[in-house]
């Protein structure tokens, strides 16, 4: 008994080579809650049940909530493919002595691109052009489609971004990489040297990259927009919760930006009858920044380095709750 594997249930999707390692060292049920019809969300004592009943003794998961009773049982280790992992009760899971590993920065060069596609969607009008071919609307209103759709090059602007984190970074490279000078605003990168009212006065774009806190909550308002030059682009393709809803469509209503392109809203839905729905100058897309094959591929990767190191008897890299090796 002491030779067998463990038993892992995994409900995240998992996919690429981590996986095959990870059946080398594990029995391994896998039942990813996205590739279900209905999306397949447990209950914590329906949770705590399945990992009874499949032995399990090492639990990977996404969407799936651990704690209560899942922390009750024998577990070895419990994996959130996260880049945070908020679906886990850390201080419970620490005082039941179970690590939890997490994938941070999984989906960062997948949500950076969408934010470049984002930001040329909306300062070249792509969607509201499209949607003219579509209609058989090429010469609407007399007039020609470059006389509609002019607009600005990227190359030779500044991009502001609020955040300099992991997907940040890869935006900043990336925006590079196109010729745009890079500046930015977050209090703890020693290389971000703006103020936040200053980037958005100094910004052609501007992108929001900070996590989601208390703190951040509402932090590009009103008189942030109020600062930003006529003919800018906003972009958020991080969580609605970090500017003020109201105050940006007042704000594209006045020109200040001109563009706006979102990837998130508040409670995953955005009613038809929006405001911003109507605005032919705003870009919007259903939260799927991070919906790559790559992120599960690199997610799938960093949590079975860390298991393997785990299962050896070494210190795993990305642990959320480190205290729990000093108990």
């Amino acid at each position: 008994m002491a030779d067998k594997p463990p038993t892992v249930l995994a409900t995240a999707p998992l996919r690429g080579e981590g996986l095959d390692r990870l059946r080398a060292i594990a029995d391994v049920v896998l039942d990813p809650w996205i590739d279900h019809t209905r999306l397949k969300l447990h209950g914590e004592d329906e949770l705590a049940t399945r990992i009874a009943d499949e032995g399990a003794t090492i639990l990977i998961v996404e969407a799936d909530s651990c704690k209560g009773a899942v922390l009750e049982q024998p577990l070895v280790a419990i994996a959130s493919t996260r880049g945070d992992p908020t679906n886990v009760d850390l201080s419970a899971a620490t005082a039941a002595g179970i690590p939890v590993l997490f994938a941070p920065g999984r989906n960062a060069d997948a949500v950076a691109e969408l934010t470049i596609a984002l930001m040329f969607a909306a300062s070249r009008f792509v969607v509201a052009a499209d949607r003219d071919v579509r209609a058989g609307e090429m010469f609407k209103d007399g007039r020609i489609p470059y006389q509609r759709f002019r607009g600005w090059e990227l190359n030779g602007r500044t991009l502001g971004l609020v955040g300099l984190g992991a997907i940040g970074r890869a935006v900043k490279w990336r925006a590079e990489g196109l010729g745009m000078r890079v500046i930015a605003h977050d209090p703890y990168a020693d290389d971000a040297t703006h103020g936040l009212d200053e980037l958005a006065a100094e910004a052609d774009v501007v992108s929001l990259h900070a996590p989601m806190t208390p703190a951040t909550e509402g932090m590009f308002g009103a008189n942030q927009f109020a600062a930003m030059k006529p003919g800018s682009v906003f972009v958020n393709a991080a969580r609605a919760g970090l500017h003020d809803e109201d105050a940006l469509v007042a704000a594209l209503a006045d020109g200040r930006p001109a563009a706006a392109a979102l990837d998130h809203f508040a409670n995953e839905y955005l009613d038809p009858s929006h405001p911003l729905c109507a605005m032919d100058s705003v870009v919007l897309t259903p939260h799927i920044g991070g919906a790559t094959w790559d992120t599960e591929v690199n997610q799938t990767t960093m949590i079975v380095d860390d298991l393997e190191r785990l299962l050896a008897g070494e210190r795993p890299e990305r642990v959320a709750n480190p205290e729990v090796f000093d108990q």
